[in-house]
């Protein structure tokens, strides 16, 4: 029944929970049938009979066929009950405040007009009590009457509020989603460019080891290398790849400033020629910006040995009070053609620089291609 209410409420577009809807025509048939029974012996049991038909006609019309009737259609029938009821007053009267109930309940689900035309039915119902069969506090009832409309549309409302609030936590987390997503992507694919390369490199040296120089020992000292960055590219995607899980991954520590010496060396030791300068204490250099410096340098390199295997390559890491400045710069291969800034690497670099508020420059210049990061002291914790 749960199910079905709440199918018939996203229908008629009512956007109350069911509890509600509930609640109001229990309301509602709880003082109805109080204001039957203190009429009874009164007015004719036929009167009567039809008096609860009516108060309760749409909900029939929903049991038998899960439709919700257009709001007019409650308003007019339970009207006409409470008019019957009243062509015969009682002290205290519970008819007039089964009105109130029904002001409230339009006012939360009906356009305003339409709340407001039938707030006038409710009150001229009311005033015509009063003046006709005499019904007693009527004063009391008309107030109550216009206490119920406010607070329906106070429910109103506040429903709608509380629907842009949960529409706007549902976009937050979705943009937090799609974020991470992004993040582990470029994650995944700052350790695989890099590796592949490394390991094409020291393949195509073991290769020509083995076809110009014959020099066996050589060329198991490259597959050797190979099948290490390898095997470390392996583990650092299975690292990666368990933040999606929901399992608890294993604790390790993310690359940082201070790393990318190493990185460097080991680039180095697959044959290309990289002259590394660092100035300052990479101690300095928050979690964040060490993540990012050393990325972006590991995704230089490996376009480096992509497009410009043949090149040379200066890196300037300056750790300043300042700011944090790398720079990678290699001259162009001959044929510019070869070099290409199609892919996700320059996207993937400007996305890392976006996010701690640095300064990406990545293009010619002269003759080399440079990459210039510059992080300011709030993503590097210096103090100026």
């Amino acid at each position: 029944m749960r199910d079905r209410l709440e199918a018939s409420l996203a229908q008629s577009r009512i956007a109350l929970p069911w509890w509600v809807a509930v609640c109001t025509n229990a309301f509602t048939g709880l003082l109805a049938a109080t204001a039957i029974a203190q009429r009874a012996g009164v007015l004719p049991p036929l009167v009567l009979v039809l008096v609860a038909l009516l108060v309760v006609a749409t909900s029939l019309v929903w049991l038998a066929t899960g439709r919700i009737l257009p709001v007019w259609t409650k308003c007019v029938t339970v009207a006409g009950a409470v008019t019957i009821l009243l062509t015969e007053p009682r002290l205290p009267d519970f008819a007039p405040i089964v009105l109130v109930v029904l002001a409230a309940e339009v006012a939360s689900i009906a356009r305003p007009a339409v709340a407001f035309l039938f707030l006038g039915l409710d009150l001229a119902v009311l005033v015509l009590a009063a003046a006709g069969p005499g019904l007693t506090g009527a004063a009391v009832y008309l107030a109550a009457v216009l206490l119920g409309h406010s607070g329906g549309f106070m429910l109103r409302w506040y429903v709608r509020a509380l629907a842009a609030e949960r529409a706007g936590r549902d976009a937050e987390r979705e943009h937090t989603i799609l974020t991470e997503r992004q993040r582990i992507a470029r994650e995944v694919h700052d350790v695989v460019a890099h590796s592949l390369s490394i390991t094409l490199l020291h393949l195509t040296g073991a290769r020509r080891a083995l076809q110009q120089d014959r020099d066996v020992d050589e060329a198991i000292e490259g597959l050797t290398e190979a099948e290490r960055v390898g095997r470390a590219a392996m583990s650092d995607i299975r690292r990666t790849v368990r933040l999606l899980s929901h399992a608890p991954a294993e604790r390790h520590t993310l690359p940082g400033a201070g790393d990318i010496a190493g990185l460097v060396a080991h680039t180095r030791g697959a044959g290309l020629d990289i002259h590394f300068e660092q100035e300052g204490d990479a101690a300095d250099v928050t979690d964040l910006a060490g993540l990012t410096l050393y990325r972006i340098t590991q995704e230089s390199l490996a376009n480096i040995a992509k497009h410009a295997p043949r090149s040379t390559a200066r890196i300037r890491l300056h750790v300043g009070r300042n700011e944090v400045r790398l720079s990678v710069r290699n001259t162009l291969p001959d044929r510019p053609a070869e070099f290409s800034t199609d892919g996700s690497g320059l996207t993937g670099m400007a996305a890392r620089a976006e996010q701690i508020g640095a300064r990406l420059r990545a293009g010619p210049d002269g003759g080399d291609w440079l990459v210039d990061l510059a992080v300011p002291p709030t993503a590097t914790g210096a103090v100026s």
